[in-house]
């Protein structure tokens, strides 16, 4: 996936009301408000002189001419911020046939419907097979080394995904939940259990019921997100 604009550096003020953020462009040393694309708690990613790139608005009725994209991490690594960026991700990749897992689907809808309130983000379908519904979820907190965690923050909404999940998974369905690290620095993914122990028991009750959980992680530079290996996912 590649960004439709060039990206650009600034540094961060301060992030605030969750989706706006200040920063000051480093070519101009100009002060603007950009949309942050994320609802978390972002640990870890928001704090005061990080570097961070913005995506230049084309949409010249938008409120905000900047949104965030990218945070660089120490080490040459990087981050993304942007929540829906791995939808985007893990579409292109569904469609090339790129996620083992799933390499034998060839039909690819997103945003299907199961029921009269949910969607689940894609619904993959094959002769011959059991239709499989994917769930996309994005991971970026790292508190211990190189080990990714999800979630950031207390998430009904993503408890009740696998709920559904799991539903489906025992009415025959195939139904898998995909995590995408968008970090450059994790190897593997686990629960943060201490954060939401309601997404955790979920999360337990989804496996029971059959529900897969695949992570993979994802190459990151200023010209896109890419879908990357598989990495193991840690109860």
């Amino acid at each position: 996936m590649r960004f439709q604009s060039p990206l650009v550096p600034a540094r961060l003020i301060r992030r605030y009301k969750r989706f706006l953020a200040d920063v000051r462009l480093e070519e101009t040393g100009e002060v603007i408000t950009a949309h942050c694309p994320n609802p978390g708690a972002m640990t870890g990613l928001a704090g005061e002189g990080m570097r961070v790139w913005l995506e230049p608005n084309r949409n010249p009725a938008a409120k905000l001419s900047h949104g965030w994209r990218l945070v660089e991490l120490p080490g040459g690594h990087w981050a993304g911020i942007d929540t829906a960026v791995p939808n985007r991700v893990a579409k292109e990749a569904l469609m090339a046939g790129a996620v083992p897992a799933l390499a034998a689907y060839t039909g690819v809808r997103p945003e299907v419907r199961t029921g009269e309130k949910s969607r689940i983000d894609f619904l993959l379908s094959e002769p011959g097979l059991p239709d499989a519904w994917v769930e996309v979820k994005n991971v970026h907190l790292s508190r211990d080394g190189t080990l990714a965690e999800f979630p950031d923050c207390v998430t009904a909404r993503g408890a009740r995904h696998l709920d559904e999940l799991a539903a489906l998974a025992r009415a025959g369905a195939r139904a898998v939940m995909l995590y995408i690290v968008q970090r450059t620095d994790c190897d593997a993914m686990a629960l943060a259990r201490d954060i939401d122990p309601g997404y955790g028991a979920a999360f337990d009750r989804a496996r029971d019921a059959g529900v897969e959980m695949l992570c993979h992680g994802t190459a990151i530079t200023p010209e896109g997100v890419e879908f990357g290996p598989a990495l193991p996912v840690e109860r």
